[in-house]
């Protein structure tokens, strides 16, 4: 199975058509070629003049650790090159950033969830490529959440950095598809080029989405660590806007939820009698743990963790948003007056509590709270929504 960057190296006729053109790389630390190249190295050693580069949230070196930390553009001395930040004073490229490359290659190793900014900043690119007129490549890379889909379409009015477009939670796309469909769905006049994975079947078993036991996992971002906090990201990502824990300041963040003053027994027997279908494909464990930062940094927290990682695992039963968000409904049922939602600017956003801007809308939020709403409500809610994804997406399957 190859990279959509080893594709490239390996192709000459590609080759020749950046030879000669400013070409700039938007990268980070999982851009690495089979052979464990850094695409920077790799493309200057196959004899592209590379302009610039590009570091999208966390930084070209994923070196920022929390959420919202921002990076400074820098200067490669090695290469001698600009580093531009797309995650520092702006979150766009500015003129002077656009002047900079004839062609962008995007070398991104995303995680399938609408949430995890890479995926915005695809969509910015595409917009702002194509009014400047330069050309965009997407060196493709697999999609390791699979093709299941899951979660809310973006409502509108909640657009951000985390939701740029009407896409659900783990939207099952590689970057390649989800650039194709924006382009279409904004209709944007681009140059735009996917350069795929020769050998990917995002079915097949046992990673459904990654080539496991071929392909090592690379950090994409300091708290995706495992494949493990991959498959759990689309639902343990819901707790960021919440006064729980999702492990941040352990060795397994966005595995695991927890908090210091919760009885987690009575809810997860809840949990297990009213959806045990979506938890049967994963293992819970009840666990504790000491987070080092973040929140309830210093308290030992009780609650459980996620596993993936054996034979039972099936992204087609596992549901991580859903197994999240009826958690979070049995601690409303069994806590009522628990705070449940954190207060602050998520992503700079000030006119919406955090929860909602992570979920793209306020459903989950009022469903959680609603006294009187069911599991099926919820059920009915996502099925309406999936179904009408899934329907606009397969026209741009690559794989």
């Amino acid at each position: 199975m190859k990279f959509g960057i080893d594709h490239l190296l390996d192709h000459t006729a590609l080759i020749n058509q950046l030879q000669g053109r400013r070409v700039a790389l938007l990268g980070h630390p999982a851009s690495m070629t089979s052979g464990f190249q850094h695409s920077i190295d790799a493309l200057i050693a196959r004899g592209i003049k590379l302009s610039a580069a590009f570091g999208p949230q966390h930084g070209i070196r994923g070196d920022k650790q929390d959420n919202m930390v921002e990076t400074n553009d820098d200067f490669d001395p090695i290469h001698n090159i600009p580093v531009f930040s797309l995650y520092g004073k702006t979150r766009r490229p500015t003129t002077s950033m656009l002047e900079s490359f004839d062609i962008l290659l995007i070398d991104l190793q995303d995680v399938g969830c609408r949430i995890y900014t890479f995926i915005t900043t695809l969509f910015y690119l595409i917009e702002d490529c194509g009014l400047a007129g330069k050309a965009l490549w997407i060196l493709d890379r697999p999609n390791p959440a699979g093709r299941v889909v899951e979660g809310s379409l973006l409502s509108p009015g909640y657009e951000s950095f985390v939701g740029a477009a009407p896409i659900p939670m783990r939207h099952g796309l590689t970057l390649g598809e989800a650039a194709n469909w924006f382009q279409d769905y904004k209709n944007v006049d681009i140059d735009l080029r996917i350069i795929r994975m020769e050998g990917y079947d995002p079915y097949q078993q046992p990673g459904f989405g990654w080539p496991l036991n071929e392909k090592p996992w690379i950090n994409p971002s300091p708290n995706i660590a495992t494949l493990n906090a991959v498959r759990a990201y689309a639902g343990t990502v819901l707790l960021e806007g919440t006064t729980l824990s999702e492990g941040r300041g352990t060795t397994r963040a966005l595995e695991m939820v927890g908090a210091p003053d919760i009885n987690f027994d009575a809810i997860i027997k809840d949990m297990q009698s009213l959806a045990s279908n979506h938890i049967a494909n994963c293992q819970l464990r009840r666990c504790g743990f000491e987070p080092t930062f973040h929140k309830h940094s210093g308290k030992f927290c009780e609650g459980f963790q996620f596993h993936t990682d054996h034979s039972r695992y099936d992204p087609s039963e596992f549901k991580p948003y859903r197994v999240i968000a009826l958690f979070l409904k049995c601690l409303r049922i069994h806590y009522p007056d628990y705070p449940i939602w954190r207060e602050f600017a998520y992503e700079y956003v000030t006119d919406h509590l955090a929860i909602d801007v992570i979920d793209g809308g306020d459903y989950l939020r009022t469903w959680v709270d609603d006294t009187q709403a069911e599991y099926s409500d919820l059920e009915a809610h996502l099925t309406v929504n999936e179904t009408q994804w899934l329907d606009e997406i397969k026209p741009f399957y690559l794989y």
